[in-house]
């Protein structure tokens, strides 16, 4: 196959971009990624027929639709400061980074007035998922952006959801995120609280797994908790804390009590304080520090 209407760039090729700019190169998309000090997934890419670029400068003056995976706003922030000068005529700029929706309005605005766009493109899903190409997108764009980027989106994602224009993605991605991470927290204190009381892990699980309390994220959490397994969602700790904490920007910019919000941030507050900051310090490990601070041990 080969798809040559839009020319893509792809910055930030970690665990959930690597798998995304792999789907575009299978379906036949020309794709150049930046230059990264982690050479492996570059260098996987650059097997499978994608071009890399090793400045900004270089990305935006090749490429017509730019995909960003970074961890937030401030780094999407300067990375689209130092594509503008550059950028082609009509480029989209798509931000696949969870990100504060404020800061997307501001580019979007910035974009437009140098005829370019921007679409907020916020990922559902795990890395396995990005790999095979069934991951989630909840957009926010107008309606001919939509449009323009919905093959590309195609290639990657399973279910695409048009949530309105620029920044309404993030709005929902945070939404979502809220959820998650709210089982998260809930999840840890419940098993903090079932060994106080002296109900094993185990036994929690086997009440809960298969009942209507199930759910795919909870099976992945328990991943940890039961099995052990340190990479079953690979997602920070630091992330979830930065989520949260956007969360509770967008409802302090509605004046809307969060108090929950506000609670499942402090669970991560808590324990990216007590040493949960680094990058292989995931989601599912929140429940060694909730047992921690409770004085259990597992």
């Amino acid at each position: 196959m080969n798809n040559t209407a839009e020319t893509i760039g792809f910055i930030g090729v970690g665990l959930m971009g690597h798998g995304i700019a792999k789907n575009l190169l299978a379906a036949g998309y020309p794709v150049y990624v930046l230059a990264h000090r982690n050479r492996a997934p570059v260098e996987d890419l650059l097997s499978k027929g994608a071009k890399e670029v090793k400045t900004l400068a270089d990305m935006a003056r090749n490429t017509t639709v730019i995909h960003i995976c970074a961890p937030g706003s401030p780094e999407v922030e300067a990375i689209v400061v130092e594509l503008l000068p550059d950028l082609r005529p009509d480029t989209v700029i798509i931000d696949c980074s969870t990100s504060d929706p404020n800061s997307t309005a501001r580019l979007a605005a910035r974009l437009a007035e140098q005829g370019c766009h921007m679409a907020d493109a916020p990922l559902g899903g795990t890395p396995v998922q990005a790999e095979s190409g069934e991951l989630s997108t909840m957009i926010g764009a107008t309606e001919d952006i939509y449009a323009r980027i919905t093959p590309v989106v195609e290639t990657w994602a399973r279910s695409i959801v048009h949530m309105g224009d620029n920044g309404a993605g993030h709005k929902m991605k945070l939404l979502n995120n809220f959820l998650s991470l709210g089982y998260a927290a809930m999840y840890s204190e419940a098993l903090a609280l079932a060994e106080k009381v002296g109900i094993t892990t185990a036994q929690f699980d086997s009440v809960i797994r298969g009942s209507r309390m199930d759910c795919g994220f909870y099976q992945t959490f328990m991943g940890y908790a039961v099995e052990g397994n340190r990479e079953a969602h690979k997602f920070t700790l630091k992330n979830a804390l930065k989520d949260t904490s956007y969360l509770a920007n967008m409802a302090d910019g509605v004046n809307l009590a969060n108090p929950i919000g506000g609670a499942v941030k402090n669970s991560f507050a808590l324990a990216f304080a007590a040493g949960g900051d680094g990058p292989e310090d995931y989601v599912p490990h929140l429940v060694d520090y909730v047992m921690a601070q409770n004085g259990v041990k597992k």
